[in-house]
Order: structure tokens, then C-alpha cells, then sequence
């Protein structure tokens, strides 16, 4: 049987591609597609929602209970409802909402007790090859490179700097032995903004529709090394998340990675 799946955050711009390429894949039954009660497309199909052809499951409000994994994509302040919901119905949870607060952090970690939780900052295969790379890298080549995190993202972004750069720069430090978050450096500004050694830069770019690219730089005296990593659309999130989704169904409680999903 294919898994039943409700999608958080149906309505958004992860929301709709999520519909669109979970429907296009055939491996999934769309039970659910949930938004703010007050958006203006509750009641319409989600699939044309989505731009795809209709899919009989209406944008709603509500949560229906028939489903096996939940994928959110919505925004820190809907979060809570859905972790609940999940909790109280044995609902697998795929959560790629970015920007949580340490109260809500605490909040799905209760949740994992009774479910299967992923959370992660960013579910492009290619991005989690190089989040279990970048502390490695750090750690061989040693104290005498610095170590800076450029990101980019559209200019509709809310936080700043994004998830994904954090964590990035929490991979290094755990690698390294750095504390984090006070070893982050962001931005600079001044006329006394000398490097302080064994900080990471942090620089974060808000323009046009860029989907999001990372670049994560080594620089000792004589050369620098750049892992980087561009996202040409959001599809790749998309396609990360719904393979989460289907490797979690099924699973004990406990919180996974997406380490734990690609084998890494």
C-alpha cells in the first residue's frame, strides 16, 4: 500500500511543489493538504492549486486523521499545532520548517518519544553529502585556515541566516571543537574588524528568486579551498523530503536524520 501523506503548508511555495511531485510520483496517497484557515485557496483542489491536474484532496484547514507521514513546510508559528496533531495521531513527521524557537525544539523532542521525527534544515541530497564533509574537512586541515560561510536566498526569506548555513557551521564546530553559536562571527562592519582566530564568518545575501547556494571556504595563506553548493530550483528539497517521508513510515519513535535516510 502506498503511504498515506499529509502535506503542512500546502499552500507555499515548498507546499505546492510537494503536492505537485508526491502526486507525479505515484508512490504516495495525498490525504490531506493543510493551511491557515484565512488563506484565500481554502476550499480549492490542491492539485490546481499546484498547477497540476485536480487530485480530489480540497486546501483545508483541518487536519484529516487518515494518514501514515506528514511533511511540514510551513512556518514557525503553525509548527506546533501540526508536531500535536502528529503526536496524538501516530503520524510520522517530515519537518522542514526553519526558524524554531528552543520552546518548540523541546516540543518535538516529546513528540519523537511517541513518533518518528526527521527534522532538518535542508533535505537536497547533495547538501547532506556535504553537511557530513565540511567538519571533516575542517578538522584535517587545522586551526590555520579560516573559515567562512557565504549564503543566498530570495528576497521573501523571513530568517537570516538560513538553517542550512547553521547548520554547516555547527558541523564544523562540533568537528572542531568550537563553541557554537558563539564562535559565529556575522557580517562585518567598521574600521576594527579584524578575523578573530578560530571564528566562522557568516554572510547572508537576500535578492531576487534565488532558490539557495552555499559556499563554505578554507582560506589559509597561499590557497583556499570552497565546497559550494547550488540549488537550481526548489524541486531537489521536494524530492529529498518525500524520500524521508517514505523511508520514515513505519519506523520506531525517535528522532532521525537524513543521514540515517541516504546512509551516511
Amino acid at each position: 500500500m502506498k503511504p498515506k501523506l499529509i502535506v503542512n503548508g500546502a499552500a507555499g511555495r515548498m507546499g505546492r511543489r510537494i503536492i505537485a511531485l508526491a502526486a507525479d510520483s505515484g508512490q504516495f496517497d495525498i490525504t490531506g493538504a493543510v493551511d491557515l484557515d484565512s488563506h484565500p485557496d481554502v476550499g480549492k483542489d490542491a492539485g490546481l492549486i499546484a498547477g497540476i491536474a485536480r487530485i480530489g484532496i480540497d486546501l483545508s484547514g483541518d487536519f484529516p486523521k487518515q494518514a501514515d507521514v506528514m511533511i511540514d513546510f510551513s512556518l514557525p508559528q503553525a509548527t506546533d499545532k501540526a508536531v500535536g496533531f502528529c503526536a496524538a495521531n501516530n503520524i510520522a513527521l517530515v519537518l522542514g520548517t526553519t526558524g524554531l524557537g528552543k520552546n518548540q525544539l523541546d516540543i518535538i523532542d516529546d513528540a519523537s518519544k511517541k513518533i518518528s521525527v526527521i527534522q532538518a534544515t535542508n533535505y537536497s541530497v547533495g547538501m547532506n553529502v556535504l553537511f557530513s564533509l565540511v567538519g571533516k574537512t575542517a578538522k584535517m586541515l587545522g586551526e590555520d585556515y579560516d573559515i567562512e560561510i557565504i549564503e543566498a536566498h530570495h528576497k521573501f526569506k523571513k530568517d537570516s541566516p538560513s538553517g542550512t548555513a547553521l547548520t554547516l557551521a555547527e558541523n564544523i564546530a562540533k568537528d572542531t571543537c568550537k563553541d557554537f553559536p558563539a564562535c559565529l562571527v556575522h557580517g562585518r562592519e567598521g574600521k576594527d574588524t579584524l578575523r578573530k582566530k578560530g571564528t566562522i564568518g557568516m554572510h547572508a545575501i537576500r535578492a531576487g528568486d534565488i532558490a539557495g547556494e552555499h559556499s563554505v571556504m578554507f582560506s589559509a595563506e597561499g590557497e583556499t579551498l570552497t565546497f559550494s553548493h547550488n540549488a537550481h530550483n526548489r524541486d531537489n528539497f521536494v524530492r529529498g523530503s518525500l524520500r524521508a517521508a517514505k523511508w520514515l513510515v513505519g519506523k520506531k519513535p525517535g528522532r532521525y536524520s537524513m543521514k540515517d535516510v541516504l546512509g551516511l
